[in-house]
């Protein structure tokens, strides 16, 4: 055996190891499943205003999501004897929530496209689905199966099989590409766009709760062209083994045409509007006011800090206060919410949804109540300053003696503006899933198919809160100056 020999072997050997290596740790890599068994939970992702596969009802009293959706999910957790978890965000709000590990999987009428298929793992289909046409009765007359639609405005939902299907089939069409379903048949009753392009299940539901409204004698693609399918992380494949075998067992036993029956009969409506749907108002109330007063609260002491900082003679603390409120003031908020959100999942760390939002707007508030105090302080004569010093005050006590007590009371009518500033831009939250006042809003449209009355009411409690604390800002502005 010649040297050359057994070099040669060697040089086979690693070949053989580096080939392997990748393939065993790819393999070892791939714990969704055990991680899903190991946790006794399963968090499902999804977007509640979508009926009748996802929303929200009473069921014995108490408010559920339910849906064909949700009895899919029910399945699966069933079948891998682990519980279920839902976790409500915004549609565009879906993958980046599963890419990050805040969720686990997503049905939420999700079709697979060749996008989202390079950022998910879709399972097999459990549902084909058509596409309809859903216009105003006052416009039948302008609708045939030869419409030419290039001269229509279309309402879809954003980043949607919908909206996909539109945009290859026929480019020209002028799309309003919105947010929620509800969002579409609010902007076709009220005349903003010309049609709603849904799917069929979902118009029959809308167009069944709004006499106003139908389906037009109009088809786009293939009957079942589109098929809906439970979306995982890139590398769970060990958990989607194991669902599309829930999925081929609902398929055998034709359990989906049970499920609509059962959902059928939980969309109907016997209760009056504030009797099924005040509670939601009521707890949307209460949390947008707990997130408003941890944003003014903390972000008061933490604006205190930054205002110090770039007051502060020390060019390393004066920079960061100002990079920091600069930046802040520039960005807009929900796009500091979702750093803080989805940035923190990657980082390894699983904030719920309220405590992201929460941290968000306290440090959004924090910039601006920084330059509150800022001015605050700069409008304390410099006199004051000067008579504290030769009194034989150091600085700190000066500022804590002195020029704060005066302070407090030029900025306390601004930080009573920051905190009604606060309860209206807090609405953001809802985005990730935040219960707050405007998520409430959207659950109630979603569950009532009722798009306008829930927001006009949501407007008149935002009106109530912010001019209840408006004027009492003002009781205390006039007492702090008769003071």
């Amino acid at each position: 055996m010649t040297i050359k020999y057994v070099i040669n072997k060697m040089i086979l050997m690693m070949g053989l190891i580096m080939m392997i290596a990748p393939i065993s740790m790819a393999a070892e890599s791939d714990d969704s499943l055990s991680k899903v068994e190991k946790s006794k939970t399963i968090t499902l992702g999804l977007s509640a205003d979508y009926p009748p596969y996802e929303f929200h009802t009473k069921v014995d009293g108490k408010d559920q999501v339910v849906g064909l959706d949700v009895k899919l999910a029910e399945a699966i957790a069933k079948d891998l004897g682990v519980k279920l978890e839902i976790k409500e965000l915004g549609f565009d709000a879906l993958i980046p929530a599963l890419s990050t590990g805040k969720v686990d999987m997503i049905i939420s009428g999700m079709v697979p496209t060749p996008e989202r298929s390079k950022e998910v793992l879709f399972s097999d289909p459990y549902i084909a689905i058509d596409q309809a046409m859903v216009i105003r009765k006052a416009d039948k007359k302008d609708w045939s199966k030869e419409t030419d639609i290039t001269t229509k405005n279309v309402g879809v939902q954003k980043s949607s099989a919908q909206e996909t299907l539109l945009r290859n089939e026929s480019p020209d069409t002028e799309l309003t590409s919105l947010p929620k379903m509800t969002d579409i048949i609010l902007n076709l009753k009220n005349n903003k766009v010309d049609s709603g392009l849904l799917e069929r299940p979902v118009a029959q539901a809308y167009v069944a709760q709004n006499p106003d409204l139908m389906i037009a004698d109009y088809e786009i693609g293939e009957v079942g062209q589109d098929k809906m399918a439970v979306a995982l992380a890139k590398e769970s494949k060990a958990l989607a083994t194991e669902i599309n075998k829930t999925i081929e067992n609902v398929t055998l036993e034709n359990k989906m045409a049970d499920w609509q029956k059962e959902v059928g009969g939980l969309l109907a409506d016997n209760e009056s509007f504030w009797s099924k749907y005040g509670t939601f108002y009521l707890k949307g109330t209460g949390v947008t006011l707990g997130l408003s007063v941890l944003g003014v609260l903390f972000g008061s002491l933490f604006g205190a800090v930054l205002a110090l900082m770039k007051l502060s003679k020390n060019k390393f603390f004066k920079g960061i206060a100002l990079v920091y409120i600069e930046y802040v003031r520039g960005t807009p908020l929900l796009v500091q919410i979702f750093l803080v959100y989805f940035g923190t999942g990657v980082l390894g760390l699983n904030l719920s949804a309220f405590a992201a939002g929460a941290i968000a707007v306290c440090l959004n508030s924090g910039a601006y109540v920084a330059e509150i105090i800022r001015a605050g302080i700069n409008a304390v004569p410099q006199g004051q300053f000067e008579a504290a010093r030769s009194l034989g005050l150091s600085s700190m006590k000066t500022m804590q003696k002195i020029i704060m007590p005066q302070a407090i009371k030029n900025i306390l009518p601004a930080l009573g503006n920051e905190f009604v500033t606060v309860i209206k831009e807090s609405s953001v939250v809802s985005v990730i899933g935040v219960a707050d006042l405007m998520f409430q809003a959207g659950v109630v449209q979603g569950a009532s198919f009722k798009p306008f009355l829930p927001i006009l009411i949501v407007s008149v409690i935002y009106f109530v809160l912010t001019f209840t604390l408006s004027r009492a800002v003002g009781v205390v502005e006039r007492r702090l100056q008769n003071d």
